[in-house]
């Protein structure tokens, strides 16, 4: 579904900018407030959720804010291949450049849910799609002015561990290991990008740590345990405000170096354990196999998915 007030092709002349940014997870918490923050700066902003309803929402509330000539909002299943096709295919025919993506796609689910594409839900939206629109969208950006992927995710932490022999989690599944395990994974993404390129396009892994963001991160989660978190919550979480801060700096001042990390405002060392260059290149070679195994005819290197 895109904004009805504003095609993403033709914005008002008055309104229009340089700059273009992707933001995943758009319609609720820390995404939501990085669409609506970047708008208010000027920017052009797509933002990408799979709630047609909450997209509504946010459109009335730039409507409200006079920022609608700025957002596009973009309905999409990030968990299945078709979903990021889709993202790729609009961004690419709708915009010339980007300048941001903001992977902020993320929600947990207290049982093992498999995918129309095989793979468990939480691999596939917390890490595959992240993995898909990097790759998918990289000759946007390295077309783009100063140009950044900030992926927020969970850096800096070292528990959990990728499940080398059961990637889909198919034999044992927990929560809290398949959002481990899916963290990891980014960590690894950030590493294997800023290699290839990150000279480019400077890659962030940004962790902003526990955060009273949106609801869709626990519509899955039981009535009690909803509670417990946002009890907990309004005591020791960060605000939204706070929490996106360094987004919007790194968008506005991207990085010099191919590889930045930074988890609740302290630099991450990158020779962390969990930053291995050699297990981010095993990530990607499985990554690659399994996304060649869901789509024969697909080459997920060329350009995210076709």
């Amino acid at each position: 579904m895109v904004n009805p007030h504003h095609d993403g092709t033709h914005p008002d002349a008055s309104a229009r900018t340089d700059r273009t940014v992707v933001v995943t997870g758009g319609t609720d918490g820390m995404g939501r407030a990085v669409v609506l923050g970047r708008a208010a700066r000027g920017d052009r902003v797509l933002a990408v959720g799979s709630n047609p309803r909450k997209g509504e929402r946010l459109l009335a509330d730039a409507a409200a804010s006079e920022l609608a000539d700025r957002i596009e909002f973009l309905a999409a299943d990030l968990s299945t291949l078709a979903g990021n096709r889709a993202v790729i295919d609009h961004v690419t025919a709708t915009y010339e450049s980007i300048d941001g993506l903001v992977l902020a796609a993320n929600r947990q689910s207290p049982r093992r849910v498999e995918t129309s594409d095989g793979f468990e839900s939480t691999f596939a939206l917390y890490y595959l799609s992240r993995y898909l629109l990097g790759h998918g969208l990289i000759s946007a950006l390295s077309a783009g002015s100063k140009p950044v992927i900030v992926n927020i995710a969970g850096v800096g932490l070292t528990s959990g561990k990728i499940h080398w022999d059961d990637l889909r989690m198919g034999r044992r599944y927990l929560t809290i290991a398949a959002q481990l395990q899916a963290g990891r994974a980014n960590d690894l993404l950030g590493v294997a990008m800023a290699a290839e390129f990150g000279e480019q396009v400077p890659y962030v892994l940004y962790h902003p740590g526990f955060t009273r963001s949106g609801d869709s991160a626990m519509e899955q989660v039981g009535p009690l345990t909803r509670a417990v978190i946002k009890t907990v919550a309004a005591i020791a979480a960060r605000s939204v405000e706070r929490a996106i801060a360094p987004v919007h700096a790194f968008l506005d001042s991207p990085p010099r170096v191919p590889l930045t990390a930074v988890d609740r405002d302290k630099p991450v060392p990158l020779d962390l354990k969990t930053l291995d260059p050699a297990d981010a290149k095993r990530l990607a070679e499985a990554t690659s196999a399994m996304l060649a195994a869901a789509e024969p005819t697909a080459d997920p290197r060329e350009d995210g998915l076709r």
